[in-house]
Parts: structure tokens; C-alpha cells; sequence
């Protein structure tokens, strides 16, 4: 099992990377060019593989999609992403720690796309609160039991 994490945007990259080390697990973290200099990592823990990819779009997601395996789980706050990891059979959970589901992938990707036409036409769309701590050790603690129910099955 390893830990694929979209990491240009990725704001719990430190706890990631302490459950790795719990559980002893690979974490690889892609990271596109033009976010290089935002990669802020705690390198104290060997099992971190970091993998630039191309200032392209989607790069970083078609990078995770050629690696990712059924006994993996992966970051994202993508909903395109994480239906594919879906389809792939592994796991996928967002940044604030919500795991994706199959049952609930189709409505997150349609709400996504009524908000890409609504700013499309010229509207607004509420985006993400801000972040506290407290929403990071959610994000573990779910992290972790996904790591857990993950080792059950393999």
C-alpha cells in the first residue's frame, strides 16, 4: 500500500506524511513545476518519494492515475481524480477528510460542473472556509482509519 497525494494544493502534507511513518507506508507526493517552490515538507522520514511532473494541466493527475493500484489511497481535492482512483478500486479521500465514495462521486462531479457555468456566465460560487486546526486532525484521524480498513482487505 502506498499514500499518492496531489500535493500542489495540498495542505495536510505533514500529517500525511507522520501517518506514513506510523504505519510504515511509502507516501509519493506529485507536485507539478510551477508548485515546486510551495512544497514544504518535513524530509525526516525516507519512505517520501516526490515526483515533479509538467507545468500542464492535469499532469499531476495523469501522473497518480499510470501509478495508483487498488491496495493504494490517495489525496486529492479533485472530484475528476477521485472518481478515476474510484474506478481503479483504490481509496480516495479529500484534503479536509472526506473519503470519496461511488455512491456519491457522480453528484460531486455534476455539482462541479453547475459551478464551472455559473462562473462561466459571470456568477460567483462560494469557495472552501478557511482552514483550522481542527478540521487537520479530522482529516488524520479519517486518514488513518481509511489506512486501517485499507490493511483489511489486502
Amino acid at each position: 500500500m502506498k499514500i499518492f497525494v496531489d500535493a500542489d494544493a495540498c495542505p495536510v502534507k505533514q500529517e500525511i506524511t507522520d501517518i506514513a511513518r506510523k504505519y510504515k507506508l511509502d507516501v509519493v507526493f506529485i507536485f507539478s513545476l510551477s508548485h515546486c517552490g510551495n512544497l514544504k515538507l518535513n524530509k525526516d522520514y525516507e519512505n517520501v518519494e516526490l515526483v515533479m511532473v509538467d507545468n500542464v494541466s492535469q499532469a499531476a493527475d495523469m501522473a497518480i492515475i499510470s501509478k495508483v493500484k487498488s491496495e493504494d489511497v490517495v489525496v486529492t481535492g479533485d472530484f475528476g481524480l477521485a472518481s478515476i482512483v474510484l474506478s481503479k478500486k483504490a481509496a480516495a479521500i479529500s484534503n479536509s477528510g472526506k473519503v470519496y465514495e461511488e455512491s456519491t462521486i457522480d453528484k460531486l462531479l455534476f455539482e462541479r460542473h453547475l459551478s464551472a457555468l455559473i462562473r462561466k456566465s459571470g456568477g460567483r460560487v462560494k469557495g472552501p472556509a478557511k482552514r483550522d486546526k481542527q478540521e487537520n486532525a479530522k482529516f488524520k484521524n479519517v486518514l488513518e482509519s481509511l489506512i486501517l480498513n485499507k490493511m483489511k482487505d489486502i
